[in-house]
């Protein structure tokens, strides 16, 4: 089938659509035309090989042929797949990295997919992937050695943010206060180098599907309001009002976290994305502010809000703070030290369990920071606790059933005779061998968090 309707009486176009088609069938990027109904059109050689379907494809629904799974290998949540949300909504679409699913041989292709909508009364689409395999193989060695270099480096930069610490203890150091002021600095300058180097491992880890989200049953309405009660003391400190409920400016109408919202989350992910949102919210807020944490069940979503009345974000700013390294650069924001990494890191924790986060806000006005995650509703949530307390206790019994290790026997020993007489030799004088105490690196102490007890009935207590 052509792609292109040839024009009898136009020689000259009918030979620019010949090799337009030819140079679409030659190209290794695959390129797939569907109508406005998602009827593949045209399929060139590229595309049929990728997707391992042939010019059969052709007359076959587009979601039939471009099977699709997450980055990390698991079924995309319908909210994920952008391709096919973007057909529905005749939206173009641009650099979507998803993985390719090869129906005759099950093979699996990294792929970046881009949708172009045609001109005129067709409305036709124009799927375009290709293969990034070599691209995230390139981007893979560089995490390496970026995340080699950072793990490294911590181990000085922890000595000298302790030997800083010495300093600075009155108990071990006498300093005057110039000298003081000046260690406090060096020692501020130290813990943000540290917290870059370990910003920086954790973004090479998540880049390469390193680390990789422990999903798990939760109560939402009390694991978020266990995680902010923990911001109180420090919101206290720094003169600033927290409320964990509907007390906001943009109130929902009612106590929403007297709600019972179940999700199905990463434990460790949800901690980092809510320390990271609620820290930025109080630390760019200033004296006499408030910070809102609310939590609230909207359709199948877990929508979370971490709201302040701080510096807000321009609007030139907001489309880039997910952005890596990027920072947003005012007076405001200088006093403040940052990684420009913080909420990339939320972005991947978040996009990592199937979720979305965004944020609204006008400079001068304060921010909310959304988060969208997969709800689970009270059936699913019962049904996978219980599989996690069977799963537990098939690992008690196994535990128990392993048999105990053997008792070593030693092989009986040969009584000597009493009237047996060994040789006498002279002792040899007794060589004392230097003995080398193992070099111990300072590593950095990482703080353990708390694990926050999920109440099946599902109340906040």
């Amino acid at each position: 089938m052509s792609l292109f309707k040839h024009g009898k009486n136009n020689n000259s176009a009918s030979d620019q659509a010949i090799l337009a088609e030819m140079a679409l069938r030659s190209i290794h990027d695959g390129v797939i035309m569907t109508d406005k109904n998602g009827v593949i059109k045209f399929i060139n050689s590229a595309a049929a090989n990728m997707t391992g379907y042939g010019e059969n494809a052709i007359g076959l629904d587009y979601g039939l042929v471009i099977k699709l799974e997450s980055k990390e290998g698991r079924e995309l949540f319908p909210n994920e797949n952008l391709l096919a949300v973007s057909m529905q909504s005749g939206q173009a679409l641009e650099a979507f990295q998803a993985t390719l699913i090869a129906t005759d041989s099950d093979k699996r292709v990294p792929v970046s997919i881009s949708l172009i909508l045609g001109e005129g009364a067709s409305q036709d689409r124009i799927i375009t992937f290709r293969n990034i395999a070599k691209e995230l193989a390139e981007e893979g060695e560089q995490a390496e050695f970026i995340s080699t270099a950072s793990h490294e480096m911590r181990t000085p930069v922890a000595t000298i943010d302790g030997y800083l610490s010495l300093c600075l203890n009155p108990q071990t150091a006498t300093i005057d206060e110039r000298a003081r002021g000046y260690l406090a600095a060096a020692q501020a300058a130290s813990k943000h180098l540290g917290k870059l180097f370990q910003d920086l491992l954790d973004v090479t880890k998540l880049d390469d599907d390193r680390i990789r989200p422990n999903l798990q049953p939760v109560n939402m309405v009390e694991l978020v309001e266990s995680i902010a009660n923990g911001y109180m003391q420090i919101a206290k400190d720094a003169k600033i009002k927290l409320t964990i409920g509907s007390d906001s400016p943009i109130a929902f109408g009612d106590n929403r976290l007297r709600q019972v919202v179940y999700g199905f989350i990463d434990l460790n992910f949800i901690r980092e994305i809510l320390d990271n949102l609620i820290d930025n919210a109080i630390k760019y807020t200033p004296e006499g502010g408030s910070v809102y944490v609310n939590v609230r069940g909207d359709g199948d979503r877990v929508l979370i809000n971490v709201t302040d009345t701080g510096i807000g974000i321009s609007a030139e700013d907001l489309g880039h703070i997910f952005q890596k390294f990027y920072r947003v650069d005012n007076s405001d924001t200088r006093t403040n030290g940052g990684t420009g990494l913080g909420l990339y890191i939320v972005k991947r924790r978040v996009e990592a369990m199937g979720g979305k986060v965004w944020a609204e806000s006008a400079f001068g006005e304060g921010s909310t920071f959304y988060v969208s995650l997969p709800r689970l509703s009270e059936d699913e949530y019962k049904k996978r606790m219980i599989v996690i307390q069977n799963q537990q206790i098939q690992a008690q019994i196994a535990a128990q059933q392993q048999p105990a290790p053997a008792a070593t026997v030693l092989p009986a020993q040969p009584i000597a005779s009493a009237t047996a007489v060994s040789p006498v030799h002279p002792a040899a004088p007794a060589t004392a061998q230097p003995t080398t105490a193992p070099s111990v690196a300072a590593q950095p102490i990482q703080s353990v968090q708390n694990q926050t007890n999920i109440n099946q009935n599902g109340g906040v207590k």
